[in-house]
């Protein structure tokens, strides 16, 4: 009788021996994801996005605003890159010199082919397992933002916005954001 290979739980000393090769590995549950460098219309989005929540976060002295590649430790098989990450000033204390250990207060992820079914499932069912308090979720392609914010361990749709509307949502409820600079290229 055969029998079924054993699954291999990767942690995050595993994943510090993994090459650097411009591909973005990440270990969700002990599961190795890879995908490769992202397109023109995904880093137009992360960077525009970005850039208007530093100048929001440092303005305010709200706390701090990263960008992948940047590890996320959120349990030991569990380490992720978001796209954009915020730790309010109140939780610096899991910014640590070579990566976050623990659950920041906003994850967002931009998605592209390569990333859709991560983002929108397997990313967004751990980062709700890990105590995340607010994950958004960019289409750059369909031009759509979505907000969303943890409620009883999962998360709910607050926000849903297309093309050039303007948004707010948590956590910077006095922020607003104009789409249409988010995509623009």
């Amino acid at each position: 009788m055969a029998t079924s290979p054993e699954k291999i739980i990767l942690t995050y000393e595993d994943l510090i021996e993994l090459p650097n090769d411009r591909q973005r590995y990440e270990i969700v549950d002990g599961e190795l994801y890879v995908t490769a460098a992202p397109n023109t219309s995904h880093q137009t989005a992360v960077t525009n996005l970005t850039t208007v929540l530093n100048l929001h976060v440092r303005a305010h002295r709200l706390g701090r605003v990263f960008t992948a590649p940047y590890d996320v430790i959120l349990g030991d098989t569990t380490v992720v890159e978001p796209d954009i990450i915020f730790v309010a000033e109140e939780h610096r204390e899991i910014i640590l010199p070579q990566h976050i250990r623990g659950a920041p207060d906003l994850v967002v992820e931009v998605t592209s082919r390569s990333t859709s079914r991560a983002d929108r499932e397997v990313k967004r069912q751990a980062y709700a397992r890990h105590g995340i308090p607010y994950y958004w979720l960019l289409d750059p392609d369909r031009q759509v933002f979505t907000a969303n914010a943890l409620v009883g361990g999962a998360y709910q749709q607050v926000t849903v916005a297309r093309e050039n509307e303007r948004i707010t949502a948590e956590p910077f409820p006095d922020l607003v954001v104009d789409l249409g600079e988010v995509w623009y290229s």
